[in-house]
């Protein structure tokens, strides 16, 4: 063993090993260690940095976490995962979490983040500031990241979905390479795009003091361009990832029989809400309609069924459309596209009309205004003209 002459390095005790526990993490098992626990923390912090962070900035939130741990051992970890391959040494401007780290991160907390989407979507509907009367404020948003081709070649079939009124509202944003919406940040040669998530009419609802319950997402099956039932349904609570996006990677979706045939399945979510509320419920969802945020397919009636689910005494049912559908069709197509639902906020500004699509694409990438050009304009459609109207 070295002495205090010596020059080899001597690691603290707490220091992770490796072996049989990182593999464990690695499969998704519980944290089982308090170094287990340490790397986790040091790996989140890293992914919720907007830029790179240093072993003296880690040490002082890893304190504020309750973790007793020095800068010297802070560095110590660093080293390793650095090793690893799972965190990026930038020289004085700290570290920052490479995409293995992200993977890593993502296995390792599969047994906690259980429950974790159900949690968000209550942060996100109270994080949520649009104000309906003023229009102003910032919306709940998905994100895509795709390359301009794509989406250039899709946007015809885009349109389609929120013509026919498959879409939540009308309105879209692009992100240029760099920008930021949340933790997704897009990388060069791509383009973000984003939809409004459907979350953002529980924000709206809770504005008006109108508690709203996220029960299910679910697949919607269309006959003749009219919902009649959901085939297939995961509850919010019981998930680590959006149901809507669960749906899209396994192939379970069909929009390009919903805009060709009106025959298909679309993503969708389930709600219930006081049965009180049911007529302020209608009125806002006119009210948001006409800003262009119309998603609402069908309120329900106190304890009565909606589209084949139970609903108790006291609650209504409320159907809105997913905000991943416009999207989705570009997996169809054959595009792969890496979505993220309820990425962040976005300002209500930031959103444009469906129509404009090819047209923004074509001044992100001049190269591509030639096909853009030669996209038929689709006309203005009332959104909810397929939809299901309120009684």
């Amino acid at each position: 063993m070295p002495t205090s002459q010596g020059t080899a390095a001597v690691f603290p005790a707490e220091l992770p090993v490796a072996g049989a526990d990182r593999q464990r993490a690695s499969r998704g098992c519980p944290l089982s260690s308090k170094r287990d626990r340490k790397r986790q923390a040091i790996l989140e912090l890293l992914r919720g940095a907007s830029a790179p962070v240093s072993s003296g900035h880690l040490s002082d939130q890893l304190t504020g976490r309750g973790f007793d741990v020095s800068e010297r051992t802070v560095r110590l970890y660093l080293a390793e995962l650095s090793a690893e391959g799972l965190t990026e040494p930038l020289g004085r401007r700290g570290h920052r979490l490479t995409e293995a780290g992200r993977c890593e991160l993502k296995a390792a907390t599969v047994f906690d983040r259980v429950g974790l989407l159900s949690a968000k979507i209550d942060e996100m509907t109270y994080r949520m500031d649009f104000d309906l009367a003023t229009r102003r404020g910032r919306v709940v948003v998905n994100t895509s990241i795709a390359p301009v081709d794509a989406l250039l070649a899709g946007a015809e079939s885009i349109g389609e979905v929120f013509a026919r009124g498959y879409a939540m509202g009308e309105l879209m944003a692009l992100l240029a390479p760099g920008e930021r919406v949340g933790e997704v940040v897009v990388p060069e040669g791509r383009v973000g795009f984003c939809t409004v998530c459907s979350i953002t009419i529980n924000g709206v609802l809770l504005k008006s003091g109108i508690p709203t319950r996220s029960r299910f997402g679910g697949l919607l099956e269309l006959v003749g361009g009219r919902a009649t039932r959901f085939v297939e349904l995961i509850t919010y609570e019981g998930t680590t990832i959006d149901p809507l996006e669960v749906f899209i990677r396994s192939g379970m979706t069909d929009y390009l029989g919903a805009i060709s045939t009106g025959n298909g399945r679309v993503g969708a979510g389930f709600r219930e809400i006081p049965a009180e509320s049911r007529d302020t419920v209608v009125l806002l969802a006119e009210r948001l309609r006409r800003v262009g945020l119309g998603a609402v397919l069908e309120v329900g009636w106190s304890g009565h069924p909606l589209f084949g689910i139970p609903v108790g005494q006291g609650h209504a049912g409320l159907v809105v459309v997913g905000g991943l559908n416009p999207v989705s069709i570009l997996e169809e197509m054959g595009h792969r596209v890496e979505s993220r639902a309820l990425s962040g906020l976005l300002d209500f500004h930031r959103l444009f009309h469906y129509s404009e699509l090819a047209d923004r694409l074509a001044e992100m990438a001049p190269a591509g205004a030639a096909q853009a050009a030669a996209l038929p304009r689709l006309p203005v459609a009332e959104t909810l003209g397929t939809r299901r109207r309120h009684p």
